[in-house]
């Protein structure tokens, strides 16, 4: 069905691939792992036919649908009216099947809504039901669960199971890749490659740790008989010896075996919070509706110094909407915001909204933070964005560089509040971790919106805001459950 032979891709100073070898059958269930930035979505776009300038060959056997992971610039969404002609551009299908698909998906939206009002998590299940009306021979999904709810996330993996044709999924989600995966594809930076794992992504983790220590094992014996050569090399006097000696410690240099090298990580520290009054932001009878659909009805929301507040609702119940008014982004339709005349925020940004796609990395940041580049450049590289990366433009970066660079941002510059909307969605689960402890050690204040609750529980906020109700309470751990229900 999809054949890759001796693929070679990259550009700068090193590439993504070099000499990718795999296959993927009819039927098969296939999750491809990686560290963010490694090449995982542009080998999607590759097989896609989207991607040019790559040696070796794809072959291919088969119809491919693509659900990609940034649906906000899917241009197809972009210039369709509505949902129903997002969809079904063909208009081959009856209302019937597609509200039927909709249910299935929890999707609970009009045929006529225009798609681009849509959450992140409604437009995910929007891009992936048009995949599946496509019915393909070959799925590939990028991050699918990303923005979704328990019940979304259910849903994709109820699917997963039951889907006849070949998938490959690229996801950071855990329980996702433990269930109906049967094969790993694991982009290795280090020499450029792609290997594969039978078994699901446990199976690979412990299998892939079998092999490190292995070669570790490997290496250190071979690195004594290595020193042992070398030693009596060094005290041998005849040169036809000395002659032997040397080719023996080339031979050993050539077959020391190659181990993967320590695991990068990012390294934040929030700033001290600057000085503020009491009540740094606070909104009156806010109002909001798209179309037929009201989204906020009367919003009352206060927020004292120091708390950390999480928004806690459903996918489309308005917090997104709520948190972009809060930013000015988007305007409401009445009621009034109060903010401090301190008051210095910064966000983050599901969609990444406050990017210029066209810029350079090094020129965001800095246009943000108001850094010198020698400075800005030091500050980027502990966040793994170095090198010619700085150079890249922002567009071209994966989500979870995108999401580095958010957070590089909101590092770089003292704010007072942070607004975080799904700021782990994008990354690998250690980032997740050291961004988590740098939450919980932050003194400012704080408003947020995950749908982990393994995140929130960790995180402990001091109360939440309930949508659809519009209801602030303060944190109890039973809210753990209904943000699992969510």
């Amino acid at each position: 069905m999809l054949h890759v032979i001796d693929l070679s891709f990259g550009f700068g100073e090193k590439p993504l691939y070099t000499g990718v070898n795999f296959r993927v059958s009819k039927g098969q269930k296939v999750g491809l792992v990686g560290p963010n930035g490694s090449g995982k979505s542009t080998l999607f776009s590759i097989i896609k036919g989207e991607e040019n300038g790559f040696t070796g060959s794809v072959k291919i056997n088969a119809t491919v649908g693509l659900v990609p992971q940034e649906i906000k610039y899917d241009a197809i969404m972009e210039n369709s009216k509505t949902v129903r002609n997002y969809v079904d551009s063909e208009n081959k299908l009856i209302d019937f099947e597609i509200i039927k698909m909709f249910k299935g998906l929890e999707l609970n939206i009009s045929l006529d809504h225009n798609p681009i009002t849509l959450s992140g998590g409604q437009k995910t299940k929007l891009a992936l039901a048009r995949a599946l009306f496509q019915n393909p021979d070959l799925l590939l999904l990028d991050e699918p669960t990303n923005f979704m709810d328990k019940e979304g996330k259910d849903w994709v993996m109820r699917f997963l199971a039951n889907y006849k044709g070949a998938i490959i999924v690229i996801s950071h989600d855990l329980e996702l890749m433990d269930q109906s995966i049967d094969k790993i594809l694991a982009v290795t930076p280090y020499n450029s490659t792609i290997v594969e794992y039978k078994g699901t992504y446990s199976d690979y983790i412990r299998l892939k740790k079998q092999k490190e220590e292995n070669l570790r094992k490997e290496l250190e014996i071979k690195s004594r008989h290595l020193k042992r050569t070398e030693e009596r090399y060094n005290n041998s006097r005849a040169v036809a010896t000395k002659s032997i000696l040397r080719k023996k410690m080339e031979r050993e240099r050539e077959n020391l075996p190659e181990v993967p090298p320590g695991i990068r990580k990012i390294s934040i520290r929030l700033p001290e919070p600057k000085r503020i009054g009491e009540v740094p932001l606070k909104t009156s009878s806010i109002k909001k509706s798209y179309e037929d659909l009201e989204v906020l009805k009367g919003v009352d929301f206060t927020i004292l110094r120091g708390e950390k507040i999480a928004l806690i609702g459903s996918n489309g119940t308005g917090k997104s909407t709520f948190i972009k008014i809060l930013m000015d982004i988007t305007k409401p339709d009445g009621g009034e915001i109060y903010r401090n005349s301190d008051l210095s925020v910064g966000y983050y940004s599901q969609e990444f909204e406050t990017f210029d796609f066209k810029n350079s990395v090094i020129e965001a940041f800095t246009d943000f933070t108001k850094m010198n580049e020698g400075m800005a450049r030091g500050f980027l590289a502990r966040f793994m964005l170095s090198g010619q990366k700085v150079f890249q433009r922002v567009g071209s970066l994966s989500g979870g560089e995108k999401t580095r660079l958010s957070i590089a941002c909101l590092t770089g510059k003292d704010n007072n509040l942070l607004i975080l909307d799904e700021p782990t969605t994008y990354l690998d689960v250690m980032s997740q971790r050291i961004i988590l402890e740098s939450l919980k050690e932050y003194k400012g204040t704080m408003i947020i919106v995950s749908h982990s609750p393994e995140f929130m529980k960790e995180l402990k906020p001091d109360k939440a805001y309930l949508f659809p109700e519009h209801r602030m309470v303060y944190w109890d751990n039973e809210l753990i459950d209904r943000i699992g229900e969510v």
